[in-house]
């Protein structure tokens, strides 16, 4: 049974309210009774304008299904786009305007390169993410498929010194590639040292060079004849070459260089929302505990692997010797967002004054940046933002009214919490239909204080597909990225932020690299996304993040950006172009086979992890046994496909049942070596986890805008009840 305290207006689940007043309010100059009191008062005022936005998209949804049902085979992009501004869903654009964001971090205004998303509910994930601003490149090579196996150049189990000449010849290639020489090549590099304010490079022919670009020297480490560390600047990213005679490594290179050091993961979202399981206070707690040791800088977690214990911490900053003798100092962490719920869902961790639910995005705002307050008022061992600012990022919105509202409650959060206005940035997902054909209005709302517009594929597609759920059967998802739709809404994207001021002020971001263990293909496809103009892009690991980098060495970001906006502004009605599928009847049985099967195993493979193991996110294996970066927006993706061909007739009831049972013994096999996996088969009428995936599908019609999260959650609350339940 829940207890719960009443605080001002509210009741509050006993376990949040301990964790408010004992670990997150000592320090800070706000008492319990007025921190309460101010949420009680915001919950207020905007719980009801949440339901009425949220009523306000059932009934656009609405009118969309009549429309859509009246216009089966008959689809018009001039009369379907004439329908949408009619009803609202299309808003008039407004005039030009610049977004006047100020005093952020130069993270995000004057850098370009990766960005992590990683579950904050897993403490030693969030370390590693936020560890991740430097990565050894010698080790993100050797460990990668970047570096073949051709030769004997195989990983093996031990130190193979053909794989480590082949990471340093991909190292001298870098190194030239970005920060070339006079003449000659690092490749012959012997000796490294600063003399008169210069990098001098003796050749193995006894000359000496110096770089071709003489200002990317920026300072070193140890003595200057003989550095360290040597720190250059590229493109805005710092690079240090490591020196070390009596390494392992070092002592078998010419001039002693033992690794390259990239700086990497420049931002990092730890995430409240699409990875995490966090349906219940205590599940909540657990995920703003480690957002509280990251912001006081004091998280830390006990890692166990080959039989010895350590403990893994914030990295501390870098220090570096200017060429005038001063000190330069580095941040040696990610700059951290935290990504708040959106406006959809409750929480039963708090109550408000009629005993119902409060809505988790208010929640997440108010404890988020209280939370955030330990860094902001630098009371904490490790300072996140310099410039006193919380970054939230805020997904799942549709349209310009949500947005406002989002910016309406961190005024009043920054009112309660006693901070400057504009103190919480925001950064706005773009992976919402109706955002993204009103994306600049949406950015009107928020002109103060953005700092991030990104797009999202995997949700874009799934509110896409429900959106357009009764028009008629969709594309297989393997033809989507083929679709007129996609590369408007990528171009659009960049197009409307250049459009109103973000260069230089704030990250314009692409999406996520979702094959963990395919970075030879990440590197060259990744590539396209600054190309595309944006300064920053999704990786899944501190791995991916360092060979990432090397991408915005090879393009200059702001250059790209100059370039693109004397280009025409995509066009919106490609974006509403609906990606039907022509000729239902040229599907084969083994097709449609095929891509039930493909999206049933992807489906039942992350819900029954989400389920019984409360894992948000992890690496799932596909029907090819591939490892994919699997979170709810795939699962969202997976279950209206299949909805929507069970609608218009593709697939039936009982062939859809069949395909689950199969693809649950396949998925049960795949997980059959972790202890803590339960197996879905024989019996499906039991299992939560088998019956919540099908209710996915039966039900995703009427799921409000084919969200997961709905039946996520009751079937996540169903299993810990079970399991109070067992123990009891």
């Amino acid at each position: 049974m829940t207890s719960y305290l009443k605080k001002a207006q509210l009741q509050v689940n006993t376990g949040l309210a301990g964790f408010i007043k004992d670990e997150v309010l000592p320090g800070l100059t706000i008492s319990e009774s007025d921190f309460w009191l101010s949420f009680a008062n915001i919950t207020a005022k905007f719980a009801p304008i949440n339901k009425a936005l949220l009523a306000n998209r059932d009934n656009l949804q609405q009118s969309i299904d009549e429309w859509n049902l009246a216009h089966q085979g008959k689809f018009d992009i001039e009369q379907y786009h004439t329908f949408l501004t009619s009803i609202g869903y299309l808003v008039p654009e407004g005039e030009d305007f610049t977004i006047t964001t100020k005093n952020v971090d130069s993270e995000i205004t004057q850098q370009a390169g990766p960005q992590l998303v990683v579950p904050a509910a897993n403490a030693r994930f969030a370390l590693n993410a936020a560890n991740a601003r430097w990565g050894s490149l010698y080790d993100a090579l050797y460990g990668t498929n970047v570096i073949g196996d051709e030769d004997g150049a195989q990983k093996g189990t031990s130190h193979n010194p053909i794989r480590a000449q082949k990471v340093i010849a991909y190292g001298r290639q870098f190194l030239d590639a970005n920060f070339s020489l006079q003449t000659g090549s690092h490749v012959d590099a012997v000796n490294y040292s600063i003399k008169a304010g210069q990098l001098v490079i003796r050749l193995n022919d006894n000359s000496d060079v110096h770089l071709a670009e003489t200002t990317q020297l920026l300072g070193y480490q140890g003595d200057a004849a003989a550095p360290t560390s040597i720190l250059l600047s590229n493109n805005g990213l710092r690079v240090a070459i490591e020196i070390d005679a009596t390494s392992a490594i070092g002592k078998t290179d010419l001039a002693h260089i033992k690794d390259l050091t990239l700086e990497s993961a420049l931002t990092t979202i730890q995430d409240f929302e699409d990875s995490v399981v966090a349906v219940d206070a205590n599940e909540k707690v657990h995920v703003y505990r480690n957002w509280l040791g990251l912001m006081k800088g004091d998280l830390a977690e006990t890692i166990e692997k080959g039989g010895r214990t350590s403990q893994r911490v914030l990295r501390s900053d870098k220090e570096y010797t200017g060429l005038q003798g001063e000190t330069i100092t580095l941040h040696g962490r990610s700059l951290l967002f935290c990504r708040n719920v959106g406006h959809l869902m409750t929480n039963p961790a708090i109550l408000d004054q009629n005993g119902n639910e409060v809505p988790e995005g208010i929640m997440d705002a108010m404890i988020s940046v209280l939370i955030a307050l330990h860094d902001i008022q630098k009371k904490n061992i490790h300072c996140n933002s310099r410039n006193g600012n919380v970054y939230i990022v805020k997904p799942k919105m549709h349209g310009p009214e949500e947005v406002a509202l989002a910016n309406d409650i961190f005024d009043a959060v920054e009112d309660a919490l006693g901070l400057a206005r504009d103190t919480i940035k925001i950064g706005v997902m773009d992976e919402e239909r109706r955002t993204s054909v009103n994306l600049k209005e949406c950015i009107r709302q928020v002109s103060s204080r953005i700092v991030f517009i990104n797009t999202g594929f995997l949700d874009r597609t799934g509110d896409e597909i429900h959106t357009s759920m009764l028009l008629g059967p969709i594309v297989p998802k393997g033809a989507m990225k083929a679709q007129t739709w996609i590369q408007a809404y990528e171009d659009w994207n960049v197009d409307i932020a250049l459009a109103c001021g973000f260069s230089g002020k704030a990250q314009i971001g692409k999406g996520m690299w979702a094959i963990p263990d395919e970075m030879a293909a990440m590197m060259k496809a990744k590539i396209a996304h600054p190309q595309a103009g944006a300064n920053t892009a999704w990786v899944p690991s501190p791995t991916g993040a360092t060979l990432h980098a090397m991408h915005y060495h090879e393009v200059n970001v702001l250059d790209v950006q100059h370039s693109l906006m004397t280009r025409p502004v995509a066009n919106v009605k490609d974006i509403l172009t609906v990606p039907l599928l022509s000729n239902p009847q040229d599907l084969t049985a083994s097709e449609i086979a095929d891509e039930l099967n493909n999206n049933a195993q992807g489906l039942l493979g992350y819900v029954v992890r989400w389920v019984d193991l409360g894992m948000g996110a992890s690496k799932v294996p596909d029907i090819n046994d591939i490892g994919l970066m699997e979170d709810r927006a795939t699962l969202r993706i997976s279950s209206q496909h299949i909805c929507n061909w069970l609608e218009h007739g593709i697939l039936n009831e009982a062939q859809i049942i069949d395909a689950f049972k199969q693809m649950a013994v396949v998925v049960d096999s795949q997980n059959a070596h972790d202890p803590n996996y339960r197996a879905m088969s024989p019996d499906f009428t039991t299992n939560l986890a088998f019956q919540a995936a099908l209710d996915l599908v039966f039900k995703g019609l009427v799921q409000p805008n084919g969200y997961t999260e709905p039946l996520l959650h009751e079937y996540r609350q169903k299993f810990n009840e079970s399991q109070l339940t067992r123990t009891a």
